[in-house]
């Protein structure tokens, strides 16, 4: 493999943003002209609150409809985001040098705001495919799925040249990701035939349980500095593969999988 550097990153960020950006605009089109059924699916969220049972004088659980949730526009959102983040990286001068000082502390914060947007998006569509519909479960996923990745950010800062690494925000990061988890899995044993759940929804969760895994073992790789991953550049190489490759799973398999029954 050719050396990495800042010129080569800003190449290579350049290449994967176009990827992203083209499969963005593909799920446009055929969410909104040819795969009718894509843009048709478009889940009600509601809102719970309680009101008072006059005839019984207890309160009830009750909701109302909020919105309409806009499924395939958000799949394609979900690679335009990282589309326009690698554009902002490797385009302007400005944003390019940030990048490159940063990269040389160790730290990306345009990673992981990023991050904190796109990979919120697809958790949140990925709950709705087992019927979280309540606005406030999946505010809570998103915000909390946020925190989980801004816990990444916080990890690089605080390890600025440290040689004693200091884990802590990699372990509050990793309880905070694992919490939307646990709501999805409620509601996906909530179901008494689990054998008729589709095969596309195992195969998200499976994909996202890799791509899950893999982000924070590439994140102790570079801080354990195991082989390559003594240059944090080569990690940052792998966090932009794993990014393309995890994201372009998932939103095909999500996108499809609005498709079905």
């Amino acid at each position: 493999m050719k050396e990495i550097n800042t010129t080569s990153l800003r190449k290579f960020n350049l290449i994967m943003g176009a990827i992203h950006f083209v499969q963005g605009v593909l799920m446009l089109f055929l969410a909104s002209t040819v795969i009718q059924t894509i843009g048709e699916f478009t889940p009600t969220i509601t809102q719970l609150y309680l009101t008072l049972d006059q005839a019984t004088q207890s309160l009830v659980v009750e909701s109302k409809d909020l919105f309409q949730l806009p499924f395939g526009f958000l799949v394609a959102l979900f690679l335009l985001l990282s589309a326009g983040a690698h554009a902002l990286i490797a385009l302007p001068k400005k944003t390019n040098d940030i990048y490159n000082a940063d990269l040389a502390k160790g730290i990306n914060k345009f990673r992981w705001f990023e991050y904190a947007l796109s990979s919120s998006i697809m958790i949140v569509l990925i709950s709705t495919l087992f019927g979280v519909y309540d606005f406030a479960s999946l505010f809570l996923i998103f915000v909390v799925n946020a925190t989980m990745n801004l816990f990444g950010l916080v990890m690089e800062q605080l390890n600025v040249d440290k040689e004693k690494v200091n884990w802590g925000p990699f372990i509050w990061g990793s309880i905070a990701g694992l919490a939307p988890w646990v709501v999805i899995i409620i509601y996906m044993t909530g179901n008494p035939a689990l054998d008729m759940v589709p095969w596309f929804v195992w195969a998200i969760v499976g994909t996202y349980f890799v791509a899950f895994n893999t982000f924070p073992i590439n994140m102790i790789l570079q801080y354990k500095k195991v082989g390559k991953w003594a240059n944090y550049l080569y990690g940052e190489r792998v966090y932009i593969v794993l990014s393309l490759v995890a994201k372009t799973i998932l939103a095909w398999l999500v996108l499809f999988g609005a498709m079905q029954p």
